[in-house]
Order: C-alpha cells, then structure tokens, then sequence
C-alpha cells in the first residue's frame, strides 16, 4: 500500500472536526490513533482527548506529524498544493511549534509594504495572536489547522515577493513571459526558507535581485515620506514659460517644486519670484529628467501635467512598476536584449556588463508595442515587406484611395496567395475594406524601404520584430512612439554583429557589402539571445538615475486596479 488506509479510533471517543475552513472531514479522535500507511508499518501514536471546552490534555509532539500526514492525504483540509508537497517533502514534520518563528512571519509580512504590496491582506494581528497561543495546549485538530494555515501564508508571501502579486495574463492577451514556478519548485523554496537561520531575511532575498528594484524601493520610501507631508501645490496651465520670462505662475512653479525638494531656499524666496531665473531653469531641467521628459527647460502642458502629479500618485505609480518588475525579474538574469519601451531605449547584457545600446522608436498609442518575451532567431538582410492586415486596411487602402499613385510612390506591388502579381488597376479599393481583401501588398526590399536593410526576425505569431528604418531623423525626437507597433533601431549593424558572432567572417566591412549588394538572404544568428519588450512607467535612465516616465499606453491604471482588488 502506497496511501493512508485508516485512522481509526481503538476505543471510544468524541467526534471532532479537522480543517482549515474551507473543507472540514469529521474523524474519531481517542486516547489511540492508528494510522496504516502503504509501505510502512503500523504506527500506533498516543493522542490526548479533547476535554469540554477544547483543551487537549497530555499531547506528546511526536503526534502532530502523523495528523498532519493523515489529514492531507485523506484530503480533510483545501491547502494549496505547494503546502502538500512541501510537508511531504520534509516528512510531515511542522514548522511553526516556536513562537518565534511566528514573530519572524510576522515581521516578514509587515516588510510587504517596502515592496508595494500590503501586508493587511494576511492579517498580522491574526498571526500576533497565534504567536502568543500554547500548541501543546490546542486541541489536536486545532495544531494541524494552525500548521497548515500558517504555512499557506508564508508560501503566499514567497509567491508575492517574488513574481508578484497580479497574474499579468489575465491583464494582457499577449502576455508570455516566464511563469511563476510550478508547485514541486514553489515547494522546494519554501524549504529553503524555512530551513534558513532567519525565515525574515530569507523571505526578503526572495525578491528580485535587480538594482532597478533596489531604486524602485528607495523611491517608495522617499514619495511616501513627500506624501505623509500632504499634496503638492497645484501650476496653472498657460503658455509655455521659458527662461528670461515673467509670468503670475511662477511662484506656483517655484513652490512646487520646493514641495518635492528640488533646489535651495532661494527658490522660494527669490528677489523676483516672477522671473524666470537661471536658478529657477536648473531646477525645472532636473526635474523635467526625473520625469522622463526632455530637459529643454520649457515649461509646456507636459510640464505642468507631470508637476501636478502629486506624491500619492506617484507611491501609486511606483508599486505598480515594482509589480511589473517581479513579473519579469526571472528573465532578466542571464544574457538578455531589454527593448524598455517607454524610454525608447533597447540595452543589451552579455555575461552581467552593458554590450550595446540604442535609441528605438516603438509603436504609438493605437498601435502599441506588446509586453512580450521572444528571442532573434535570424536576421533578413536587404528584406522585403508585407504590409499586415492593419497597416494595409488603415494605411495603404485608404493612401491608394486618395493617391492612386500611392502603391508606385512606396514601391509596393499587389501579388496573390500564390505570389502573382495583380494589376491594382483591376481592384475596387473604394470598397476593399468593406469587402475584404484577398490579395497581399508587398514593399520591394532596399535602404529606402520601411524595414530599412535589415530585420531581426522573432518568433512571436503577431508580426512584431525588431529592423532598421529608411526615417532616421525620427530618432532624433524624445518622444518615439511613432510606429505600427514593430520595434526600430537606431544602430542594428552593430547588433548585427554581436548576434552573427563570428568575428572572422562577418566584419563590418563584410556586414556592409552583404547589405549593399541588394540581395534579400536570411541568416541563422550564432546567439539566439532573450528579447524582453518591456513596459514600465519608473526606470533608470542613461546615467542610471531614478525617473518616472509617461503613462504612453495608459496601463498603468489596470495594474494598480489588479494590485489593489480584494484577494480571491
């Protein structure tokens, strides 16, 4: 026999129920207890009797094991997975018979909040008052209940502080990044937090490894403090305001950045607070960083939008990109390319150090760059274009409609399923996109095309990758969400190279000749290296200083909605 046959009573007792709340099964409890296991032998335990009023009289430990054991495999209590395999892992052996170790649970669950989570949701004052309970003095039912419940907790914790509280699935259709472990792995770290010399500090290293982390918590603190001091005060909107100017909003401007300690007394109390000083466009110009907004000094509706942020809104902002960062800290370990969507930026790490980095330009608010985990798999050199069905049915249908030049101004052909060419001249564009469109528009490949010479094609089933442009001069704006969603790089010779990885072969110069000869080819890439389109509102920037940035897809709002609900 391989499973719990019985527990039986040998003599006479009372009915007692065993559970956690949610599923209770009634068991004959009495001065012995026989338990039958398959493979082992009879093991005859000694059990005190529940007395009236609930006290258990003379419970020996070696007896919790046993009930533990016989309640989770007779499926008496509704616990979580991981808690099963966790006890069967250690041989049912409890964990929480020291107070101690209950107040370091306690602890470790009022840390939540340094990490945007909220620790109400486990109820500390509950767990106060199972710390200051006598087990030996609890009825047998009432230990295993307590056990179980209060590892059920602490694997919840894990859970949060490591990968997050919000399952991003259930936010975005797309999603597809690493999940949480599976319950086997779940269990086997929770051993090694429990078996640490202090289950607090094993908890908190739970969390992600990441110096962004570390600054996303820093900052935590810092605008919780602004915060607890009350709301900034508010800038009027207006014309812009530049330096060398006199407006009635300055001293607004002056006080408000004030608030949030930016710049000396003098700011406040300036000679002429009117004015808009040197002193005063310093301030602005490290504020307008912090925000991930150009550093031009002007004070524009963006500006004023980002100073009438106030701190609460900001302690929001940060918790929902910690959540985002727990999502995705798992792939951000190894070797990986991060395209950080928001700061129009793409980094590449190789062995731990910077290997790369280039402006991009991603997709604009109607058609947003998806979160997505992919990785290049080969590059296209020279590539041509098929337009995607939203492109053709927003863009290139309506641009003939108007232009029937359009198609010979973009040099695009109109080719059938099988790749013939097809004469536009014979297609009703007036009701191509009522009727539906059964041909296919193709971009010839070359420098001016809109992939530009090269793509860096991922696997991903929704046509998004990574190419060169023919529009380099957009990158030369801040604000780059320009595109159709597909991600452009300033500088993808260069990560050509690194990918290729064959020194010998693909130098430059031969890199160079291969793309100018005109010639679409595919090839295989030597490292096929994760490709992370991350999007975040608070990151590092250049200089790896702390900075919120634009809300450019208005997510924001769903995450902190999800952070925030009720526990299911």
């Amino acid at each position: 026999m391989n499973k719990l046959q019985s527990v039986q009573a040998l003599e006479g007792g009372m009915l007692i129920e065993l559970g956690i709340g949610l599923r209770k099964s009634v068991v004959t409890v009495a001065t012995l207890v026989t338990v039958a296991l398959i493979g082992a032998p009879q093991t005859t335990l000694a059990v005190g009797v529940a007395s009236a009023d609930g006290a258990a009289a003379g419970q020996p430990a070696a007896a919790l094991p046993a009930l533990i054991e016989a309640g989770l495999l007779a499926g008496a209590y509704d616990v979580d997975e991981t808690v099963q395999i966790f006890y069967r892992q250690r041989g049912f052996q409890p964990v929480w018979n020291r107070p101690e170790r209950i107040h370091e649970l306690i602890a470790a669950v009022e840390a939540l909040r340094d990490h945007g989570l909220d620790p109400s949701e486990f109820e500390a004052d509950g767990l106060r008052a199972e710390a200051s309970l006598s087990v030996a003095a609890l009825p047998p039912e009432r230990q295993v209940e307590r056990e179980l419940r209060l590892t059920g907790t602490l694997a919840r914790l894990v859970q949060q502080i490591r990968f997050g509280r919000v399952d991003p699935r259930g936010l975005y259709r797309m999603w597809n990044f690493s999940v949480p472990e599976q319950a086997f792995e779940r269990a086997l770290r929770l051993s090694r937090v429990v078996d640490g010399p202090s289950l607090q500090a094993a908890v908190e290293a739970q969390a992600p490894d990441l110096p962004l982390y570390r600054e996303l918590r820093a900052a935590l603190q810092q605008y919780r403090a602004l915060a607890a001091l009350g709301d900034w005060p508010k800038v009027p909107g207006g014309a812009t305001l530049r330096p060398g100017e006199r407006s009635a909003r300055m001293p607004a401007v002056r006080a408000r950045l004030a608030a949030e300690g930016e710049g000396d007394d003098g700011l406040v109390g300036s000679d002429d607070p009117a004015r808009y000083d040197d002193a005063l466009a310093q301030a602005v110009m490290r504020f307008q960083r912090r925000a991930g907004l150009a550093p031009d000094a002007a004070i524009g509706r963006q500006t004023v939008d980002a100073l009438n942020i106030g701190p609460a809104q900001r302690v929001d902002q940060i918790r929902v990109n910690l959540e985002r960062l727990r999502w995705v800290a798992q792939d951000m370990q190894g070797d990986h390319l991060l395209v950080d969507i928001t700061a129009y930026h793409a980094h590449l790490r190789l062995g731990g150090l910077p290997a790369w980095s280039s402006r991009v330009i991603v997709g604009k608010s109607a058609r947003a760059t998806p979160a997505l985990l992919d990785s290049v798999q080969h590059l296209v050199f020279n590539p041509k274009w098929v337009v995607p069905p939203t492109i053709l049915r927003e863009d290139v249908i309506p641009g003939v409609v108007r232009n029937p030049e359009y198609l010979a101004d973009h040099r695009m052909r109109v080719v059938d399923r099988s790749g013939q060419a097809v004469d536009p001249a014979l297609i009703d564009w007036q009701n191509a996109r009522r009727s539906g469109f059964p041909y296919m528009i193709v971009q010839a490949s070359g420098a001016d095309g809109s992939l530009g010479r090269i793509k860096f094609s991922l696997a991903n089933p929704y046509s998004i990758y990574l190419h060169d442009t023919n529009a380099r001069s957009l990158f030369r704006r801040d604000a780059r969400a320009l595109s159709s969603g597909c991600v452009r790089l300033e500088k993808p010779q260069e990560l050509a190279l690194i990918l290729l990885d064959d020194a010998a072969r693909w130098t430059p110069e031969a890199l160079e000749a291969a793309l100018a000869g005109g010639k679409t080819r595919s090839v295989p890439v030597a490292r096929e290296i994760p490709v992370l389109l991350h999007y975040a509102t608070a990151g590092l920037d250049d200089e790896g200083r702390f900075q919120f940035r634009p809300d450019i897809y208005d997510r924001d709002t769903a995450v902190l909605a999800a952070l925030n609900a009720a526990p299911r």
